[in-house]
Order: C-alpha cells, then sequence, then structure tokens
C-alpha cells in the first residue's frame, strides 16, 4: 500500500482482565506477542509512518518490540485517559504538513489480515469518507462499543458498553476498533474531545458522533471474516485467538503441499518455514524460526524451537531447541537437543540421549542411553549404550572430541577435556581421562574379586540370600 499513509497502533491500556504482571499486548500467539501480529501487518501496508502508543509497563514493551520492529516509533501518552487522547499525542508527533490517511488499529486485535485493511482504506478512500470504521456483527457483543446507525443504515456513533442503554446494548454490530481518518480532521475533531463519560475518558469514538453532528461523511465497512475483529481482553479470549491463527497457519501450510495429519493437535508459529512433502504427525509444535526441509517426517510428541531440519529427516518424540539435524539424520524417540546441537546427515540420536553444544558428523550415530554435552564428534562414529562426556569439573566446562571412526564401548564415560583419536575404540565400563591415540583400544583394568558367601553371611533371611543357598546347596 503505497500512498500518503500514517498508522498508529494503541498499546498504552493496562488489561486488567488478562490478570498479569506481563502487559496484555505483549502476551504471546502463534510466536509473536499481540502487538507484534499487528506491528508486521502495519509493515507490509508500507505506511510513511508507523507509531506505537505506549504508557502501561511502556520500557518493558518497547525493549520487547524494538529489535523486531526498528522502523516503528514509539508514542508515550500522558495521564489523561482513553483512546482519543492516544491517538491525539501520536498523531501531534507526525509531520505538521501530513495531510494523508491515519490508519488507527489496536494492539490487542491480532488477527486481522493485511487484505481487510487494504480493502478499508481502499473503500475509505473511494467514498471520499472523513472518517470510516470497521464492524463485525456478532451473536454476543459483550463487551464491546456498538455500532449504532440511523434508519438509512448511516453511521451515527459508536456507544460504549458501560454507556450503552438497554437497546443500544441490544444491538449486534460491534466497532472492532479500527479506523481509517483524514488526517486533518482527526485532528481538529480530536480536540474537541471531552470526558464526559462514566469512565472519565477521551473516546476516540466521541470523533465519529463530531464529525456527524458536522454532516462529515463516515462510513462503515463490515468484516468479512468476523473472527478477525477479535479484540484480547482475558485469557479465555487469548486461547480463542491463538486457536483461529493457528488453524490459519495450518491450513496455509497444507495448501504448500504440507501433510498435517491432525491439526487439532498440531500447533506451528507464525515464523516457522516448512517446505512440501514435509509430513507432521498428532500432537507436535513447530515453533518461531524452526524452518524444515523437503521430505521430513516429524512427530508424533515432538517440540521443535528454532530448529533447522534437513530433507529426509525423521524426528519423533523429541523436545529440540536452537538444533541443527542433517539431511536423512534420524533422531528419537524421547531424546532431548539442546541449543548447539549438530547433527550431521545420516547421522542418529536415538532413545533417551540428550545432546548440548555438540557437533555430531556425517554417519555418527549417539543411539541410546548417553549425555553428549561440549563435544566434537567425526565422521562414521558410534557411541555405545550410556556413553557420556563427563564435561562438568564443578567450576567450569570442557570439550570432549572424537575423531572419525571412533567406538566406544557400553558404558564409557569420557571425562573432559580429552580426545580420542580417529578409529580409536575404548572397552566397556572405560573411564577415559587420558587422550587416546588414533587406532588404540582404551581400557579401564581392575581385577575382579568374587567374596564367596557374602549375601548369604551380610543379608540373611532375605530372598537373595535364600537364593544362593539353595543354588548352592544344589552344586
Amino acid at each position: 500500500m503505497t500512498g500518503n499513509l500514517a498508522i498508529i497502533i494503541l498499546a498504552a491500556g493496562q488489561g486488567t482482565r488478562m490478570k498479569s504482571r506481563l502487559p496484555k499486548v505483549l502476551h504471546p500467539i502463534g510466536g509473536r506477542p499481540l502487538v507484534g501480529h499487528v506491528l508486521t501487518t502495519a509493515a507490509r501496508l508500507e505506511a510513511q509512518h508507523i507509531e506505537v502508543v505506549v504508557r502501561h509497563e511502556r520500557d518493558q514493551v518497547v525493549a520487547a518490540l524494538t529489535a523486531d520492529y526498528p522502523d516503528a516509533v514509539f508514542i508515550d501518552q500522558d495521564d489523561v485517559p482513553g483512546t482519543g487522547r492516544a491517538v491525539q499525542v501520536a498523531i501531534d508527533a507526525l509531520p505538521g504538513d501530513f495531510d494523508g490517511d491515519v490508519l488507527v488499529l489496536s494492539g490487542d486485535v491480532p488477527l486481522l489480515e493485511v487484505e481487510t485493511l487494504r480493502g478499508l482504506i481502499d473503500g475509505h478512500r473511494a467514498a471520499a469518507a472523513a472518517a470510516t470504521l470497521l464492524s463485525a456483527r456478532l451473536d454476543d457483543p459483550t463487551g464491546y462499543g456498538r455500532v449504532i446507525r440511523d434508519d438509512a443504515g448511516t453511521v451515527q456513533r459508536i456507544v460504549e458498553q458501560k454507556d450503552a442503554t438497554a437497546d443500544e446494548a441490544a444491538v449486534t454490530e460491534i466497532n472492532a476498533g479500527v479506523y481509517v481518518f483524514r488526517a486533518p480532521e482527526l485532528r481538529t475533531y480530536l480536540a474537541q474531545v471531552g470526558q464526559d463519560n462514566a469512565q472519565g475518558e477521551m473516546y476516540l469514538t466521541t470523533v465519529i458522533e463530531l464529525l456527524r453532528a458536522a454532516d462529515q461523511r463516515v462510513a462503515a465497512e463490515i468484516a468479512a471474516d468476523t473472527a478477525s475483529t477479535f479484540g484480547i481482553n482475558d485469557r479465555i479470549q487469548l486461547a480463542e485467538a491463538g486457536r483461529v491463527l493457528n488453524d490459519r497457519i495450518v491450513r496455509r501450510w497444507q495448501r504448500e503441499g504440507v501433510t498435517v495429519i491432525d491439526p487439532a493437535t498440531t500447533w506451528i508459529d507464525d515464523d516457522a518455514n516448512l517446505s512440501s512433502d514435509v509430513t507432521i504427525l498428532p500432537n507436535t509444535h513447530i515453533l518461531r524460526a524452526t524452518a524444515i526441509a523437503p521430505g521430513a517426517i516429524i512427530g508424533p510428541d515432538t517440540t521443535l524451537v528454532d530448529c533447522e531440519v534437513g530433507e529426509n529427516a525423521i524426528v519423533r518424540r523429541t523436545d529440540a531447541t536452537l538444533a541443527v539435524i542433517g539431511a536423512e539424520a534420524t533422531v528419537g524417540p524421547f531424546s532431548f537437543l539442546r541449543p548447539g546441537t549438530v547433527l550431521g546427515a545420516k547421522g542418529k540420536i536415538g532413545a533417551y540421549v540428550e545432546t548440548k553444544n555438540a557437533e555430531i558428523g556425517e554417519g555418527s550415530k549417539v543411539p541410546h542411553l548417553s549425555y553428549v554435552g561440549d563435544a566434537t564428534i567425526g565422521r562414521g562414529v558410534n557411541l555405545g549404550a550410556s556413553t557420556i562426556t563427563a564435561n562438568y569439573d564443578d567450576v567450569n566446562k570442557h570439550r570432549t572430541e572424537i575423531g572419525d571412526e571412533v567406538h566406544t564401548g557400553s558404558h564409557t564415560v569420557l571425562v573432559a577435556p580429552v580426545r580420542l583419536g580417529a578409529g580409536a575404540k575404548t572397552a566397556a565400563g572405560a573411564v577415559v581421562r587420558k587422550d587416546v591415540p588414533a587406532g588404540a583400544l582404551a581400557m579401564s583394568v581392575a581385577p575382579q574379586r568374587n567374596i564367596e558367601g557374602w549375601v548369604e553371611k551380610n543379608r540373611a533371611g532375605t530372598g537373595a540370600a535364600d537364593a544362593a543357598s539353595r543354588e548352592n546347596s544344589a552344586e
């Protein structure tokens, strides 16, 4: 959307019904805060100015948004309450000669899509209206401002729930909190808005009444998708909006060639990137900027956060964060991949394995019951069951290096810092404290000592003692 456009996003409210220390507009759905969805949509409209009005916990809100939305300008609302005052301080911060259109959005209405807003702006301009508002029809309009029309269908005013009469409260057309104004008229009539209402606030909706009283044209467009106008006031509405957004995201990827076996139990964040012929099995969460290449199979019961998954990889019953999984690699079941894990092509991380800050080379396998932390592992390596990299000495973390084609025996402990040369092997139960040369076998040799009769003497009367006695007597 090119043209003379400014966007004001209202994000100053406390949101008391959320009952939270976190500002309402920062509560997330789809991997972004509510106001982040609004800012993302606003950015796609190519406005000349984008302003976010803040007040409650303003430092927290600004800190959460600045990095991802560097073009947004944050405007502080003063102690005068109300949406009218929020818009007034924002328009005062625009260049004095700005005479285009002002799109006003709410930071707690996250589901509006670009096409809806483009249609609203185009309709506003085509009608040469002083103001155009977006409305919706709800079966239960409780809590929303009502759009009051005359007998000819012309918008007369907007009445807030707390100020509505019984007849007005019965109206099902609600104000979605989204407006387009011509800037000169908005400046003029905001200056006339008072605080004579039940809440003692400057209502932006009063501008609509003032425009109508001055015979200015006010238009309204009813949203085709009612769900897109949902405002978030409590945790129930937050969950409902999250489900609507997730349904949209899942359908979008299905249209792009992704198989989602059970959409009801699949959650995909808005920033995730999936390829065609990916298969998502039930109870799977694809979160944040996770990217999945063609042919990969993910799930069931899997959570991936900021991960990269290669072509034709299989990841099942796994929890992974900031991990890279190579092409044709397999992970799971019941694997835990912590940040810094990089699994090479055709590699394997198996059942009950935890990895952290570990580079595992092509074709290498960590099949089961192991912990691999702070390690570099070469190609073609096989770690036996219960192999552990003991990377922490109670003060510092140390690194383990394992060369190509190394095989470790079951229950090997590698006490870092330590290096195993290419082709080296360890015997079962080895505790490796020194570097192992290439091609060498590392063993921890201690003679086995059997103390005859110990159980019968020291555990008399137990089942073990009785069983031992019977077997010894039989001999």
